[in-house]
């Protein structure tokens, strides 16, 4: 048996996906300031940004819009 999925703010039982992030020193103190601000975690906040990147990603898909080709 391995450890359980952590259950985190979202959906009831959602599952989720644990993996380690190597990050410059200032990027993550400049992300515990925002979270901070925020009133989240640091993982919060980084879920948070990545969410919002791939709604505007997917929004922007097929409209021609710059940063919306593939492979970029």
């Amino acid at each position: 048996m391995g450890t359980p999925p952590a259950a985190g703010p979202g959906r009831p039982g959602d599952a989720r996906k644990a993996f380690l992030l190597r990050i410059d020193p200032a990027l993550f103190a400049e992300l515990e300031k925002w979270a901070a601000d925020e009133l989240r975690s640091v993982n919060g906040q980084v879920e948070y940004l990545l969410r919002e990147a791939v709604k505007a990603r997917r929004r922007g898909r097929g409209r021609g819009e710059p940063g919306a080709e593939k492979g970029s």
